[in-house]
């Protein structure tokens, strides 16, 4: 089924639906998150998301200060997990800026909750939800945003496939209107990311839950791997965004900026152009190609009218002039009389040949 958010409509028969996650890079500082809202504009994305979490309702400080040590893209944070989370939350009041910024430029506006409270003071504000690959087993929260009854977009980052099939049985039962994004929720931009984003998932997706529109929630940076998702269906693309790569703070490093996200939404134009139809015909700018380069049957020598085909007596050639008989009729046209002399070189017309194959008679 396609969803409406305003006036953009998302499916398979649309283009892609481009989301500029801020998430942490607005480090801290209002005036920059809004600056990054304009910059994606610009690069061509249709929607800007930020991400509204607190520290105390998203991360256990005693559970990470017990943990033998920061692990995984965390491993390079100098400050504490509690207190990166803290600095990067975003506050309530800034909600209703962030919102006008967007509505001011043209831009959708949205953010991922991460506890019920958020979920409830978005809910005036934001067109669609977005729960983090994170959220995957947390039922209740999926509950909780299904029920606003409004576009929900869900990644599936480290998940099982058993997982996935939990999360959109709950959701579907309360909201149709799902966009299921695979993901690999690794936050380190190291090369070896590629060989796990795993771009097939998105066909066992669309088997297992036809009708569900599909996306793809990157970490990395090639354009490779959004245009084979696009070409496997999807229909959502959501990356990071920053303006500059060598920022300090925790998303900055694995983010897009500004030329590589719009040189990203140009080369997917072209790649929605270039999959046109799945019906095969000789294409509006194939026509006269079709003619020059395509072969005709036509006389290899001059020809009385009378005389009996021969295969001798018939060359394959271009031009293929419209009219004439096709290559692949030759057993047609052995064994038929010229009715007209023809001369060497002219094309071969069902008109020039008599109606009847001489080797039937007796």
């Amino acid at each position: 089924m396609d969803i409406q958010i305003g006036s953009r409509t998302i499916g398979p028969d649309h283009p892609t639906y481009f989301i500029a996650d801020v998430a942490a890079n607005h480090d801290g500082d209002l005036e920059r998150a809004k600056m990054l809202i304009r910059l994606a504009k610009e690069a061509g994305a249709e929607a800007a998301k930020f991400q509204n979490f607190r520290a105390p309702k998203i991360v256990s400080d005693y559970g990470f200060k017990h943990m033998n040590s920061q692990v995984s893209h965390q491993a390079t944070w100098k400050k504490s997990v509690f207190q990166v989370y803290q600095e990067a939350s975003i506050p309530f009041e800034w909600t209703t800026i962030l919102k006008d910024e967007c509505d001011k430029i043209g831009i959708d506006f949205f953010s991922a909750p991460y506890d019920f409270e958020a979920i409830d003071h978005l809910d005036p504000y934001v067109q669609m939800y977005k729960a983090g690959s994170g959220e995957i087993d947390w039922i209740e929260a999926l509950e909780r945003m299904a029920a606003k009854g409004k576009p929900f977009f869900i990644a599936t980052g480290a998940a099982t496939i058993g997982e996935v099939q939990r999360a959109v049985r709950a959701i579907l039962k309360i909201n149709p209107q799902l966009v299921l994004m695979q993901c690999n929720t690794n936050y380190t931009a190291s090369p070896d990311n590629y060989d796990h984003l795993h771009l097939n998932v998105l066909k066992t997706y669309a088997t297992m839950f036809p009708g569900v529109i599909l996306g793809l929630s990157d970490h990395t940076h090639a354009l490779a791997p959004v245009l084979g998702a696009v070409t496997l269906g999807a229909r959502v693309i959501e990356r990071h965004f920053t303006d500059r790569n060598d920022r300090e703070g925790p998303d900055h490093k694995f983010a897009m900026n500004p030329e590589n996200w719009a040189k990203m939404v140009a080369e997917t134009r072209l790649l929605e152009r270039s999959l046109g139809s799945p019906d095969k015909f000789v294409a509006g700018n194939e026509v006269q190609t079709a003619v020059v380069q395509r072969r005709c049957l036509r006389a290899a020598r001059d020809i009385k009218a009378g005389e009996v085909f021969t295969r001798e007596m018939v060359d394959v050639l271009r031009p293929a002039t419209p009219g004439a008989i096709k290559p692949h009729e030759i057993p047609d046209v052995i064994g038929t009389r010229a009715l007209t002399d023809i001369p060497m070189g002219k094309e071969l017309r069902w008109t020039d040949l008599g109606a009847y194959n001489v080797k039937r008679e007796t």
